[in-house]
């Protein structure tokens, strides 16, 4: 059970974290944004739960959930926030990013880079990065991330080449402008 600590407030992790009472107490969670379809948000006095009931295929509308989860997260004065999703590999490592863009004033490229420090195995599937794109280019007018032309995908396909370049320590298909 790995959590990831972005900021002092905000943790990032896969399902079976936020299932661990101790750990939430620990933590001083009081917010967990659950990004999976599957899982139920557990129960907790004092914690709030965001269910954002999305899959974590290209095509899902995960950037319909940023400004929502990313306000939420940033108005969530009692305590910590836990973001989490099924492996915290896709879903939920968008959804920190979408709010360290509107909130931190990061770019994408820095969000990413962020995140992954805290969390080297992290890594949206292409749709959500085009998501993030779209979401970068509406808050600053320009990207300074693209995915690589090679993995465009059609609608509801799967990437096969989804992994983690390990000796450059960032994911294969995005690149950096």
């Amino acid at each position: 059970m790995s959590v990831s600590k972005i900021t002092p407030t905000l943790f990032l992790s896969s399902a079976d974290a936020a299932q661990n009472r101790a750990l939430v107490s620990r933590k001083g969670i009081t917010l967990i944004v659950n990004a999976t379809l599957a899982h139920t948000c557990p129960s907790y006095r004092g914690v709030e739960c965001l269910r954002v009931p999305v899959s974590d295929l290209p095509s899902a509308p995960l950037g319909n959930h940023f400004e929502r989860v990313a306000q939420r997260i940033h108005n969530n004065r009692t305590g910590s926030t836990l973001v989490y999703c099924a492996a915290g590999m896709s879903r939920s490592p968008a959804l920190v990013m979408a709010y360290l863009m509107r909130y931190k004033g990061t770019t994408l490229r820095e969000a990413h880079r962020w995140v992954q420090d805290s969390r080297p195995y992290v890594r949206p599937n292409a749709g959500f990065w085009r998501q993030l794109l779209d979401y970068e280019k509406q808050l600053y007018g320009k990207n300074t991330v693209k995915v690589a032309p090679s993995l465009e995908l059609d609608p509801g396909s799967q990437p096969s080449a989804l992994s983690i370049n390990r000796s450059l320590g960032r994911a294969r298909y995005c690149m950096y402008q």
